[in-house]
């Protein structure tokens, strides 16, 4: 009987035994893929924060004045063409240099013809009619409105006509909106475009007008 008895507890501590085993082993593979799911999960999270300083580096802009500083930030979601066009041109250094032609006080100051623009073979005659060697860009008008330090692409009558010169506003404009493609907005540094020297008619040319020192992304 006592041989019986001690076949069965050992049969019983065997069976003990192999679910002891199973439940470590469940456990412990457990313990395993949860740490994997952490790993993951800080992974993804590290990618997300670095992708997002990245585009957030690319999205910035600084324009050189002689009053100071003007920090940019670029709409690549809204206007990416345009965007792209800008950065491109400011990667050459395109827009070093090119004056700050038709200015209105209370509306907006404009720049960037790269063609007939610049200081240094300044064309009174013919600036504001010139583009950069690349085409002409279509429009990507939106929502967003034209406010103190939008930033907005000049064009001709075609809306379809933007090419390299742009425009800050010194105020809101909203019968703008939903006509021009607004690509930036100005996040520091305003009361130096407010310095900008002024054109003294309603055409807003300007003699011996203020220029862009540099135009650099951050």
């Amino acid at each position: 009987e006592n041989e019986i008895i001690s076949s069965k507890f050992i049969k019983e501590i065997g069976k003990l035994k192999g679910s002891l085993k199973k439940f470590v082993t469940k456990s412990v593979i457990k313990a395993i893929n949860l740490k994997i799911e952490w790993r993951i999960f800080f992974f993804l999270i590290f990618i997300f924060l670095f992708t997002s300083t990245v585009n957030s580096e690319e999205s910035q802009m600084i324009l050189k004045t002689k009053y100071g500083d003007v920090e940019i930030k670029l709409f690549s979601d809204v206007a990416p063409k345009h965007v792209e066009r800008i950065k491109t041109l400011a990667e050459n250094k395109k827009y070093d240099g090119v004056v700050f032609h038709r200015v209105i006080d209370g509306f907006m100051a404009q720049t960037g013809d790269v063609k007939f623009g610049n200081s240094e073979n300044f064309n009174p005659s013919l600036v504001g009619t010139g583009g950069s060697d690349f085409p002409d860009l279509k429009a990507e008008f939106s929502s967003l409105p034209h406010v103190r330090g939008t930033l907005s692409m000049a064009r001709s009558a075609d809306p379809n006509s933007a090419n390299s010169q742009f425009f800050i506003c010194f105020d809101a404009s909203p019968h703008l909106d939903r006509q021009y493609t607004v690509f930036g907005q100005v996040t520091k540094g305003m009361e130096h475009i407010d310095k900008i020297k002024k054109g003294k008619d309603s055409s807003g040319s300007v003699e011996d007008p203020d220029k862009i020192i540099s135009l650099k992304i951050k």
